[in-house]
């Protein structure tokens, strides 16, 4: 497998096996039309969805212990054990359409992604919509931040992930890391973030990979959006990151599909990034559905793509802050 994370856009020539192409057939078949079903949901209808979720099992990830914490006041999931500060740590951000909470496609994922590198994490519950619109989810994830650094968990000491709409909120929380001069974590690892919610600007990708996407349907974007940042300005840059300043941001590493309508989200955010002179990996993979490191007990490449992240954090972490 070619782990070459140098700096630059890559779109990675990686067989897709058959029985991932005959997986993700189904996933198109079922995946789109929930999500249209939950986008044009009523608000107590979105609300049994979340309760819902809520109750789902854990995964089971032999030793990794999952269990329910506070850290800077908010709820959410610790991975292992919140208790050795002089260690590295994960702050996973979930996915969901800023509406659902964490599954156990989440857990299981930032759970490889922690045994691998040997360190705990933490995966905040923030707040959702459309009961909790933008910005009380975001308020939520600084919050988990501020929390990790009063534990002692210094900056540099922190791997910074997100999926999808977690993507989206990596930025916003970067923003106020660097407004606050908070210190940046060692690194970021957004995957297929949604980088323009305002949809002022149109990225190809959005259309020409509308019939191509297992997984995202364009007609429930608006809505999904919508709930989120209510009567905001959608260019607000905490909303639409595609507009920050990017500069000062600490190491990135984007992921996303060549087969996602967010595609475009991702890489567009990321040239940017670079051209701010920010060290910048994107690997767009091919055929795979978005934000499909969280499908890794599915797709044997979502795994590899997760052996990448590990090794991405391996390598901007300080000396010590892993063990041995």
């Amino acid at each position: 497998m070619n782990q070459d994370l140098s700096p630059g856009i890559t779109y990675r020539d990686i067989p897709v096996s058959l029985r991932s192409r005959a997986l993700l057939r189904v996933m198109g078949m079922i995946a789109p039309r929930m999500l249209v079903l939950m986008a044009g949901s009523s608000p107590e209808a979105m609300e049994k969805a979340q309760r819902q979720v809520y109750k789902l099992r854990w995964p089971k990830i032999p030793g990794l212990k999952i269990s329910v914490q506070k850290v800077g006041g908010i709820e959410g999931h610790t991975l292992g054990e919140l208790n050795k500060p002089d260690q590295a740590v994960v702050l996973w951000l979930h996915g969901g359409a800023f509406a659902l909470p964490a599954a156990s496609m989440h857990f299981s994922a930032a759970g490889r992604l922690c045994k691998d590198l040997g360190v705990s994490g933490f995966m905040p519950d923030y707040r959702l919509a459309p009961q909790h619109p933008f910005p009380a989810g975001l308020d939520d994830c600084e919050k988990a931040y501020k929390g990790l650094l009063k534990m002692g968990y210094s900056p540099e000491k922190i791997v910074l992930v997100g999926d999808s709409a977690g993507g989206n909120l990596i930025f916003g929380l970067l923003q106020r890391i660097r407004r606050d001069n908070l210190g940046m974590p060692a690194c970021a690892i957004p995957i297929s973030p949604v980088t323009e919610l305002g949809r002022a600007s149109i990225p190809p990708s959005l259309y020409m990979l509308r019939r191509r996407d297992p997984l995202l349907p364009l007609s429930a974007m608006p809505n999904l959006a919508t709930i989120y940042f209510n009567d905001r300005e959608g260019s607000d840059p905490e909303l639409s990151p595609l507009y920050m300043d990017c500069k000062g941001l600490p190491p990135l590493f984007f992921l996303a599909s060549s087969h996602e309508i967010l595609m475009d989200d991702a890489v567009h955010l990321a040239e940017r990034c670079e051209e701010a002179g920010v060290e910048t990996v994107c690997h767009v993979w091919p055929r795979l559905p978005h934000a499909f490191p969280i499908f890794e007990r599915f797709f044997p490449e979502a795994s590899m793509a997760i052996d990448e992240m590990v090794e991405f954090a391996q390598r901007h972490l300080p000396e010590g802050s892993l063990p041995d």
